[in-house]
């Protein structure tokens, strides 16, 4: 299996990595099962049903950036890579709780196309689902490693994360312009 050896490779000792294992370990746990609680949490007389339009843009921007970032570090521009890379893991978290926020207010819009266009949409939406889990360790774990100058272990670990974090970006793009003619407004 894939993940398992990824997971042990996240997990070998190294300082900079422990110090801060147990906070992303927590992190990596907790959002993805808050995420799913809240699925079953309603909260009537919010209108957020203008958000999705909105956490689909900052999924491009973060495609894009995460792209500008790594042609930025192949040019040898760290600084350039270090504020694009920041920048994207503000746009993830802004995605998040605009995205809490939407579906805690808005029942789930159910995805109205057949045949083969359904199938192309849930097996999209299903490894968009599962990376997205996924790629929080990996974030989290790759940007302590270029905090704590083990550029090294980062790059390793980058070239892992990038191709994953970029997909689920992506994805999320498609998945919004796929479902978009369904929601109720």
């Amino acid at each position: 299996m894939i993940l398992k050896p990824l997971w042990l490779k996240l997990m070998e000792e190294n300082k900079a990595d422990s110090k801060y294992r147990g906070l992303i370990i927590a992190l990596s746990i907790l959002i993805p099962l808050a995420v799913a609680a809240l699925f079953n949490v309603s909260i009537p007389g919010y209108d957020f049903t203008f958000l999705p339009p909105i956490y689909a843009t900052i999924n491009g921007i973060t495609a894009v950036l995460l792209v500008i970032a790594v042609l930025a570090i192949k040019n040898g521009n760290r600084k350039l890579h270090q504020t694009l890379m920041k920048t994207c893991m503000g746009l993830s978290a802004a995605f998040l709780v605009m995205y809490i926020l939407y579906h805690i207010t808005t029942p789930s819009t159910t995805f109205g196309g057949s045949g083969f266009i359904k199938g192309f949409y849930l097996s999209i939406l299903v490894t968009h689902i599962v990376l997205s889990v996924a790629v929080i360790p990996l974030v989290l774990f790759s940007f302590v490693r270029a905090l704590s100058e083990k550029f090294d272990r980062h790059k390793k670990l980058a070239k892992i994360t990038f191709p994953i974090w970029l997909y689920v970006a992506v994805t999320g793009v498609m998945i919004y312009i796929m479902i978009s003619p369904y929601y109720n407004h």
